[in-house]
């Protein structure tokens, strides 16, 4: 099972410098996957969680991909109907192409409604718009030689049925987001339901869960993968390979945009899971 670490991309602590600050951490520490967060327009509804500056994924990735050497890159997760397909198509080709094929594109449908009106894409339409535009992407790299892309991965996010749905029929693989690790056991038998429903492969797992280590364990029917003592954390991430997780993506924003500007608490978080002995990590 491998590890990725889902960087911050957005707020007042966020710039260039932090930002490659932030790669090499990740890279040195021996993770295998970097990944972003995508918005456009940052309208009150995202502001209030993601407050400007937001930096743009395509253009960050690419950006990154000089920075880095070995670790994967990718979105966590970029809201498909923003984006006309053949763009996403183009840039997500050249991206993985400039990467040396490095590039995972995880993929949701969205939610703010504010997002939605400033760039004129129906909110209602938002999860037909993602099964189209995720078709047609596929299609121009599949059919096209101008938007050759080698072989880049849908990881499909949504923790609804819906996106349980979209994952088994275009995903390559279920991405949920934030849980509990007994919502996503009966998940994962929900997951192996609908791909019966549907006659189709089970896709891969590869979720994103909390990273917020504390000196007590947290207990309670309510706490998240991901939170509580390092022991804990390492037997949320045993459950998650014993359920057939390929890669697990950290993600140690806590919410407040202020620590942006000091992300020396969540760096510190990631060395301590990549010295657990169950898994570990390669230094580059």
């Amino acid at each position: 099972m491998q590890l990725g670490v889902n960087v911050p991309n957005f707020g007042p602590g966020t710039d260039p410098g932090m930002l490659r600050n932030w790669a090499r951490t990740v890279e040195s520490l021996g993770f295998d996957l970097l990944m972003v967060s995508d918005h456009v327009a940052v309208t009150p509804d995202v502001a209030q969680q993601y407050p400007a500056p937001f930096y743009e994924p395509f253009t960050t990735l690419s950006w990154l991909a000089g920075i880095t050497e070995r670790v994967r890159l990718g979105t966590t997760v970029l809201i498909v109907p923003y984006r006309h397909p053949l763009l996403m198509a183009r840039m997500a080709a050249n991206l993985n192409d400039l990467s040396g094929g490095r590039l995972v594109l995880g993929v949701a449908s969205g939610w703010a409604r504010q997002e939605f009106e400033a760039l004129g894409v129906p909110f209602a339409r938002r999860g037909a718009l993602t099964d189209e535009h995720l078709r047609a992407t596929r299609a121009a790299w599949e059919n096209d030689t101008d938007y050759r892309a080698g072989r880049i991965p849908f990881w499909v996010g949504g923790n609804s049925d819906a996106g349980v749905r979209r994952a088994v029929r275009l995903g390559d693989a279920w991405h949920p987001l934030r849980f509990t690790p007994a919502w996503l056991g009966a998940a994962v038998d929900r997951l192996k339901t609908i791909a019966d429903e549907e006659q189709l492969p089970v896709p891969a797992l590869a979720p994103r869960i909390a990273l917020r280590l504390a000196d007590e364990p947290i207990t309670g029917p309510d706490r998240l993968a991901g939170e509580g003592t390092i022991e804990q954390v390492a037997a949320d991430l045993d459950y998650l390979r014993l359920l057939g997780a390929d890669t697990v993506v950290l993600d140690p924003f806590d919410g407040d945009p202020q620590k942006t500007s000091h992300p020396e608490t969540a760096w510190q978080a990631l060395a301590t899971v990549a010295d657990l002995p169950q898994r570990p990590l390669e230094r580059s």
